[in-house]
């Protein structure tokens, strides 16, 4: 392992290191995942076990807590930047750790697997925005804006939801005129993971788009912050059935002035920006849902073969046999479709819809489905907290919905579909 962290060295912070002092055991499983299509090199290897160790110590010890008070854990979420995670797309001169979309799947599956809510935004931050600057934003912007965010020390977000355009994400309404010296922003979003910390306070900044003119596509891009006037916290948004530690917002914008030297990219050009990023969102998000079904397949396992039922372990029935069983190929189907469709994904430019679309809409309809067999083995036992599979179960149905829901990918399938199957299929 001495060279898979020296190559990890090479990319990531010093402090990224502080949790990759791997045992023996840790480190043969390692050694066994070395060069596979989950770990196509050393430095992924690398990277799953530090961050599987930090997950495992860090993440799950606090999850039940967390998401009973509806509270994000700000202290860990900073643990994130001193471990080099936050930035794992970013460029190294930024503060970033200059790797590819494998490794922010990686992340993102083990985080999942101990909480799924932590992990959504830490996927709001490093991927919504730490990378959307990374690709989009100016040298100047990039050194601005990177450091604070890959060091953890600023929680920030991407603003494009609205209240009455989700899915229809070019339908909307928020828009942004030149004022001469300055911009103009109006409007409200929807449904913004890191919009605020708490019930009061603002994240430290957000990429907001908004329309800037007559055509549907003529979407630009700004930098926001609480620093900038007219722009308020509209509601933090409790009770939800899932992803309860993970804080969503309503962000208002009234009259909010933007600085000329905070529009990212080009005046009405954010479209391919968007579309850029959502196809990384999509990955990672069906990342997330094989770390719900990689913990879940692992918990009814276990269960059914501890628990007895008639005078015998119930992993001995037919009926648990199955939800096991099936649960665990469908979990890796799922994992195989994830890293085949990340390890061919260019983060700098678009073109991989079909199976971004694809890989989101089977992964999290496994997560799903696996979450429910779950709750299913463990009986009763499944329906209360002790397990977490209730929770795992609830945090799913979010994946179903959000960065794109189930009916948005048939739509987009069929439409490259139409055009035949891609080369090597």
């Amino acid at each position: 392992m001495l060279v898979a962290t020296r190559a990890l060295a090479r990319r990531a912070p010093a402090s990224s290191l502080r949790v990759a002092h791997l045992s023996t055991a840790s480190a043969l499983e390692a050694e066994s995942e070395r060069f596979s299509i989950y770990n196509p090199t050393e430095e992924h290897v690398a990277l799953r076990q530090m961050v599987r160790s930090f997950a495992e110590q860090e993440v799950d010890p606090q999850r039940a807590e967390y998401n009973e008070k509806e509270q994000f854990n700000r202290a860990l979420f900073a643990r994130c930047g001193e471990l080099g995670l936050l930035g794992v797309t970013a460029d190294e001169s930024c503060g970033g750790s200059g790797m590819d979309a494998v490794a922010a799947c990686v992340v993102h599956e083990e985080l999942s697997a101990a909480d799924p809510a932590f992990a959504l935004s830490y996927l709001a931050h490093s991927m919504l925005y730490v990378n959307n600057v990374n690709l989009n934003a100016s040298e100047d912007q990039k050194r601005r804006w990177l450091p604070g965010a890959c060091d953890g020390s600023k929680v920030c977000a991407m603003a494009m939801s609205e209240p009455g355009a989700g899915t229809d994400v070019l339908g909307m309404r928020t828009a942004a005129v030149d004022a001469g010296d300055h911009y103009v922003l109006n409007g409200s979003k929807m449904w913004i993971t890191n919009g605020c910390v708490d019930s009061e306070t603002l994240g430290d900044g957000a990429l907001v788009y908004a329309r800037t003119g007559p055509g549907r596509a003529d979407v630009s891009l700004f930098h926001v912050g609480p620093e900038n006037p007219g722009f308020s916290l509209g509601q933090r948004i409790t009770g939800k059935l899932g992803m309860r530690a993970s804080p969503t917002a309503e962000l208002v914008f009234e009259d909010c002035v933007v600085p000329k030297e905070d529009l990212v990219s080009e005046w009405n050009g954010a479209a391919l920006c968007m579309m850029r990023n959502l196809e990384l969102e999509r990955v990672v998000l069906a990342a997330m849902a094989v770390g719900i079904a990689k913990r879940c397949v692992d918990r009814m396992g276990k269960y059914a073969a501890e628990r007895v039922a008639f005078g015998r372990p119930i992993a001995e029935f037919g009926q648990m046999q199955r939800h096991v069983a099936e649960g665990y190929a469908k979990l890796m189907a799922a994992r195989a479709y994830l890293y085949a469709t990340a390890v061919d994904l260019d983060l700098t430019s678009t073109g991989n819809r079909l199976d971004t679309d694809g890989v989101k809409l089977f992964a999290t309809t496994v997560a799903k489905e696996v979450a429910d067999a779950a709750i299913q083995v463990h009986g009763g036992y499944g329906y209360v907290a002790e397990y977490q599979v209730e929770q795992l179960w609830r945090d799913a149905k979010l994946l179903e919905i959000g960065g794109g829901t189930l009916e948005s990918h048939h739509k987009n399938m069929i439409r490259d579909l139409a055009e035949g199957l891609p080369p090597g299929v």
